[in-house]
This record gives C-alpha cells, sequence and structure tokens, in this order.
C-alpha cells in the first residue's frame, strides 16, 4: 500500500499535474468573470435589441397532454450559455494572440543578440588556443634554428 502512495504522491507532485491544477482553478475564476460580463453587460445590451429584460429567462411551454405537467424549454438559459462560449473562446483566442506575438518578438530579439555579438570562449578553448600558439612559436624557434 505504502508503494501506490509513493507512486501517487509522485504522480501528484510532477510539473504537470500542478500547472494542469493551476490552470483549473484560473479557469474556473475566467468562468465567474466571462459569466459576469455576459449576463451584467452582454445581455442587458442584447435585451435593447430584442425588447426583453433577460434573455436566460426565454422558455416555451408545451401544455401537457390530459393533465400532466406542462413541459418547459428553456432556451434562454441554451442562448446564454452560447453567448458565454463565444466570448470565453473570443478571449482565449486574444490571449493566445497576444502570447504568440510577445513569444515572435522574444525569439526575433535572441536571434538577434545572438547574430550581434559572437560567443566568448570558454575556459577550455582559451587553453587550447594559447597551447597552439606556444605549438606554434615552438615550431618556428626549431626552424630558425636549423
Amino acid at each position: 500500500m505504502s508503494k501506490f502512495l509513493q507512486e501517487f504522491k509522485s504522480f501528484a507532485m510532477k510539473g504537470n499535474v500542478v500547472d494542469l491544477a493551476v490552470g483549473v482553478i484560473i479557469g474556473s475564476a475566467f468562468n465567474a468573470i466571462v459569466s459576469s460580463l455576459v449576463k451584467d453587460i452582454i445581455t442587458p445590451l442584447l435585451s435593447l435589441l430584442l425588447g426583453r429584460i433577460n434573455i436566460s429567462d426565454l422558455k416555451f411551454t408545451i401544455p401537457g397532454i390530459l393533465g400532466s405537467a406542462d413541459i418547459v424549454l428553456s432556451y434562454g438559459a441554451f442562448l446564454q450559455a452560447i453567448i458565454n462560449f463565444l466570448v470565453i473562446a473570443f478571449s482565449v483566442f486574444l490571449m493566445i494572440k497576444a502570447m504568440n506575438k510577445v513569444r515572435e518578438k522574444f525569439h526575433v530579439q535572441e536571434e538577434e543578440k545572438k547574430e550581434e555579438s559572437p560567443a566568448e570562449p570558454n575556459h577550455t578553448e582559451v587553453l587550447l588556443t594559447e597551447i597552439r600558439d606556444l605549438l606554434k612559436e615552438q615550431t618556428q624557434k626549431s626552424e630558425k634554428e636549423s
């Protein structure tokens, strides 16, 4: 049983799972913001066009057969969900577009930086260059002496 718990702990503490959890939490908060935007701003503006105060209250009632309860189709709530989806999808599209633009700009700046300044030689390269130069000097001295 302890091996199972260790495996679960290892799985739960991996970066991807934590990132996913953070994404779900932020997504929930974002959903609340978008729902408020749709409910408190967009829906009242649409109500001016439709002549109704609240879209989510739109419904179609089918009378019950032989005294049974009426069937109510709440298509207004469905329309509200569609509007929420469209606003969320558009917002995500704008965020991804902005992130791609920033990433592209950062990538271009990195490429320019690489092109502008040649890389500094590391310690090993410096030592090898010194050894090469010393060997050249010794070869030239021995050729002059002979």
